[in-house]
């Protein structure tokens, strides 16, 4: 392969679009005819090994993509979760907002007994809960996002179970939150 198709394939390789001919021969600063060539080259370094990567014309332009073989374990791979599952700090803090919202930090603290900057934290940096304001006081107020209805399969806030119903003993507690731990961990996993 010469430098002229190692190029062509590096641009492709970094394009999350097709290239167009054109726009491949501008950047290479080339003729159309000889990254017509390039691509000829490219398309059979790809053909004749035994290699992941097909050189595909689609939509106007050129790109790389995976062998059609590699899909079923390319959607497996890519279908896994790639966050870890929520600690039980984080389930509380969440539970807390999707109850009370919109819940400063403060009043998240108040009710778990403990500080809850960090669980707040990485429920704001995965989505799972937004800034929806500020309390008359100047703190900022939390609220559930969509995700966290999607993650949780619940069509709108008022599908969250209704918590004056449930007055579980201190055994019911604990085997409850086993429970919900186990869930979210095995939900997290497939």
């Amino acid at each position: 392969m010469n430098e002229l198709a190692r190029v062509v394939e590096a641009l492709l390789f970094l394009s999350a679009e097709p290239v167009s001919l054109d726009r491949l021969a501008d950047a290479c600063e080339s003729s159309e005819g000889e990254v017509v060539e390039s691509l000829a080259r490219l398309r059979e370094h790809y053909a004749e090994g035994y290699r992941g990567v097909v050189l595909r014309e689609v939509a106007g332009g050129f790109t790389l993509s995976t062998d059609p073989v590699a899909e079923h374990a390319a959607r497996r791979l890519l279908a896994k979760p790639r966050t870890p599952p929520l600690t039980p700090a984080q389930a509380e803090c969440l539970a807390i907002v999707a109850y009370l919202q919109p819940v400063s930090r403060p009043e998240i603290a108040r009710v778990r007994g403990v500080a809850s900057e960090s669980a707040v934290g990485t429920l704001l940096e995965r989505g799972m809960i937004e800034e929806s304001g500020r309390s008359r006081f100047g703190a900022v107020l939390y609220r559930t996002t969509e995700l966290f209805q999607k993650l949780f399969g619940l069509e709108a806030l008022d599908s969250l179970p209704d918590v004056a119903q449930f007055d579980p003993s201190p055994g019911e507690e604990q085997e409850l939150r086993e429970r919900l731990l186990k869930a979210g961990e095995a939900r997290s996993q497939s």
